[in-house]
């Protein structure tokens, strides 16, 4: 745990200071994602996910300049449903790299488990579209749609990550990576909408409500989603969506403010499941696998801090039991440290850049 502590402190002055610089109003915005069960002192079922995420600046045309190819605008402003929107909503892309790890609760074990899930992992690429709705009175709203393309099984790479974690920390490695589930390409299609209640007045004590719904379809997952969370605390924002959690159309900081927040959460998501690969096996050909429970929750709650254009949450996970014959909920952390940064992209592609640097302009 000192460990995590250390790196996290590290990163927090590093990105401190690369924010710092962000004195435009149209930002990039990352956030680096870590989820494990270490924090409850288990190893087992969703055992460990890390992801990390980029977000554009606002891609509208009436937008702050975010300093991005000319033409790469020009082409994007051509697209009908940003070049026509109205100047109370933002576009934004999102591009993302991320590794999910499932395992037994025994992994000292070499011998198949039949009676628990499987060994599987799951890296993965995504690009994502948010139109966010910008606050207005006390209600906005924001659509996700995104795409999930990656590997399932010895592919992923999974096992060797968990081995080289466990070696560094000196702990008992997992011996049953023998039995993963195969190898197979992997696809998710989600969306999502979210909708935000906020106080008229932000810049004090207040509270804050968002409800959610959506969809998810492909071999990886294939599910129903609705859930709300509830945030009390010091200069609620109105430009994120709430906690954010490794899942499919999950991101919700499309933009982090300079000013001091402080606020605690409480929040709660339901899946009804049609399809887990990580529990139903492989699609295409014979693997391990465990009947599922079809209606699974997430009971979440914590705390988040903002300093600067640098925001650290810490949420603890209580997901209810997601196959037959799980001895008991499982529990993890979560943390995630995001940052608004600028980048200046205006001169790629541009031609009059090109022959301004020839001539020594």
């Amino acid at each position: 745990m000192r460990y995590i502590v250390f790196i996290l402190f590290s990163l927090y002055l590093i990105l401190y200071a690369v924010s710092s610089l962000a004195v435009d109003y149209n930002p990039w915005t990352s956030t680096f994602y870590f989820e494990n069960d270490l924090f409850n002192g288990t190893d087992s079922n969703y055992t460990n996910g890390a992801k990390l995420s980029i977000i554009s600046p606002d891609l509208s045309p009436h937008a702050q300049d975010g300093k991005l190819p000319r033409r790469v605008l020009e082409f994007i402003h051509r697209i009908p449903f940003i070049g026509e929107s109205t100047p109370n909503y933002t576009h934004k892309v999102e591009f993302a790299i991320g590794q999910n790890m499932y395992t037994p609760s025994d992994t000292g074990r070499f011998e198949l488990i039949k009676d628990d899930r499987p060994y599987a992992g799951w890296t993965y690429i995504s690009t994502s579209y948010h139109r966010k709705n910008e606050a207005k009175d006390f209600m906005s709203f924001m659509d996700t749609v995104e795409l999930q393309l990656g590997i399932i099984g010895p592919e992923s790479y999974a096992e060797e990550t968990q081995k080289l974690v466990h070696e560094l920390r000196d702990l008992n490695q997992p011996n049953g990576w023998d039995n993963q589930l195969k190898n197979e390409p992997g696809l998710a299609v989600a969306f999502e909408r979210k909708w935000l209640f906020h106080p008229v007045v932000t810049d004090k004590f207040g509270y804050s409500a968002i409800i959610h719904t959506g969809s998810t379809l492909g071999n990886v997952y294939t599910y129903l989603n609705a859930g709300v969370e509830f945030r009390l605390g010091w200069n609620i924002p109105t430009e994120d969506f709430g906690a954010s959690l490794i899942r499919p159309a999950g991101s919700t900081r499309l933009k982090i403010g300079d000013r001091f927040m402080m606020f605690v959460f409480g929040a709660v998501n339901g899946r009804a499941v049609a399809r887990d690969i990580f529990l139903d096996g492989n699609t295409f050909t014979d693997s391990h696998s465990i009947g599922k429970n079809y209606f699974v929750a997430d009971i979440a709650g914590g705390l988040a801090v903002n300093y600067r254009r640098v925001i650290m949450t810490w949420t603890q996970v209580m997901r209810t039991k997601e196959f037959k014959g799980q001895e008991s909920e499982h529990s993890f952390g979560a943390i995630a440290l995001s940052f608004s940064f600028p980048i200046d992209l205006s001169g790629v592609f541009s031609t009059e850049s090109g022959i301004n640097k020839q001539n020594g302009i």
